[in-house]
């Protein structure tokens, strides 16, 4: 049985598909990735079809993350086939829990940040795209730091399905 999680931020340019390519490698690292499904959607569909921001592109690159990534609108029909849906701000959550159409759905919306002890109370990732290329950096340094505590948290859900 696989397990999908998607990554939603706004646009789907920037802060999602960094959050998709980190938690890939470490699904991969893990020796997981027959079991996992991993990919990203917005919260809209300004950028549909757009490749990656280049900043976004440059930062992944730059630290061994495959850049590639086509943009796309999450889809409330998603939620049946999805497991974990991680929203990378507060706005992503709330908007994702109100186009869930159950609860059950609604309860697999989490934030991304929830998975890094050291975050405090701000989960939010801050929205790159309006700054330079050290925004893009900081986005990375956030969402590896809580792909450690996701990817933990998938290995215990899966517990049992993996041989």
């Amino acid at each position: 049985m696989t397990y999908r999680i998607c990554f939603v931020c706004t646009g789907n340019i920037c802060r999602s598909p960094m959050a998709e390519s980190v938690f890939r490698a470490r699904i991969s690292e893990a020796g997981l990735d027959d079991l996992v499904e991993v990919d990203s959607a917005g919260t809209g569909g300004w950028h549909e079809g757009d490749g990656a921001d280049p900043r976004t592109v440059s930062v992944l690159e730059e630290h061994g993350y495959d850049g590639a990534h086509t943009a796309r609108q999450f889809r409330s029909s998603w939620f049946s086939r999805l497991d974990l849906v991680i929203a990378l701000d507060a706005g992503h959550l709330k908007a994702l829990r109100l186009l869930a159409p159950t609860a059950e759905d609604a309860s697999k919306v989490r934030l991304l940040r929830s998975y890094d002890p050291a975050a405090g109370v701000d989960l939010d990732v801050p929205d790159p795209y309006y700054g330079g290329l050290d925004g893009f950096a900081e986005c990375l340094e956030m969402v590896e730091a809580a792909s450690e505590g996701l990817l933990a948290e998938v290995r215990e859900r899966m517990e049992g399905q993996v041989a």
